[in-house]
């Protein structure tokens, strides 16, 4: 039992980690922050707070797997290596696929609200 929850602990500390270290993940973080204030402004739906969640899991996921394997890949090979980039840019590719589809269901559950106000305001 103590394994498993020291688990929990090396997982926070790679958030942590994650946090202070890498930029991208701050800018992830404050995105969320900003899209959950918006949601709870325009009283998404439920259904809409579950694809919302879904959207920062797998964006901040992407982005901590992008990070380890920048560093493991910087560990064995801390020279230039042609391989090396790619997996680097591999990695990298899967965090803006993720971050793309966020934006596009961002889109699909804000837009319609956002310009519902502004239809009404008129």
């Amino acid at each position: 039992m103590k394994k498993f929850i020291n688990g929990f602990g090396y997982a926070f500390k790679g958030i942590l980690y994650a946090t202070k270290t890498q930029l991208n993940f701050r800018v992830h973080l404050v995105a969320m922050v900003l899209t959950i204030i918006v949601a709870a402004l325009l009283k998404i739906s439920i259904n809409e707070w579950l694809w919302i969640i879904l959207c920062f899991t797998l964006v901040l996921a992407a982005e901590l797997f992008n990070t380890a394997l920048e560093i493991l890949t910087d560990l064995i090979s801390p020279g230039f290596n042609e391989k090396a980039g790619a997996a680097k840019d591999l990695a990298a590719g899967a965090v803006l696929l993720a971050a793309l589809f966020a934006l596009i269901s961002g889109c699909i559950i804000f837009l319609p609200k956002i310009f519902s106000l502004f239809t009404h305001a008129a």
